[in-house]
């Protein structure tokens, strides 16, 4: 059996830094998703910047148990970490303006308030009811089929996801909240998972 080389000792540390950071990212983003701590998935995301940065260096591909090992590491943080960062995103983009529901989704008022004041009348008291229900599992869903599309080499699944998500959530977009809130979260997913998988691609490239 042949030495390892110098050259082969860099490479398997440049793999094994890779795996760190990027299992660095996925804790931080479990965290995240646990704690609900804008901070811990700053540095989840800044962590998988830096795998980024890593993975795109030109060094071939990666061995067969690293590249494994990454792959289901990215998935996973795919998977975790988006949801907290499309909530980190919310928050800066409404500046926690937009009340939360007890069920996952917001609340708005309907229109019935700005109606009494057109004719005249007395205004009632705004009724409120909870839009965009269930966006944590949704976004979950969302992003382990992103992910798993770009891996699998149908990139065009894309499109079929965020379809399948617009027309479910169609009727619920009147308000101009729930529509922003829509378009942040649903970018912001989307983002998260697309970077997740082209780390996994620039692995194994």
């Amino acid at each position: 059996m042949n030495a390892l080389t110098s050259l082969d000792v860099v490479l398997y540390l440049y793999w094994a830094l890779l795996l760190l950071v990027t299992m660095a990212s996925l804790i931080l983003a479990i965290l995240a998703f646990r704690l609900g701590k804008q901070p811990i998935a700053v540095a989840s995301a800044g962590a998988l910047g830096v795998a980024l940065l890593l993975a795109a260096l030109p060094l071939g591909e990666a061995p067969v148990v690293f590249g494994v090992v990454i792959g289901l590491a990215a998935l996973a943080l795919a998977v975790i970490g988006g949801g907290p960062v499309a909530v980190l995103a919310l928050q800066l983009a409404t500046k926690n303006s937009v009340a939360p529901g007890s069920h996952g989704g917001i609340l708005v008022g309907t229109e019935s308030a700005d109606d009494a004041a057109t004719v005249g009348t007395t205004a009632p008291a705004a009724a409120v009811h909870e839009v965009l229900r269930g966006g944590l599992t949704i976004g979950i869903l969302e992003r382990l089929a992103v992910a798993g599309a770009i891996l699998a080499g149908f990139p065009e699944a894309l499109a079929v996801v965020v379809a399948i998500k617009g027309v479910g959530r169609f009727t619920e977009l009147a308000s101009s909240e729930a529509r922003e809130r829509f378009i942040i979260g649903t970018f912001a997913s989307l983002i998260w998972a697309c970077a997740c998988a082209i780390l996994v691609s620039l692995a194994q490239s």
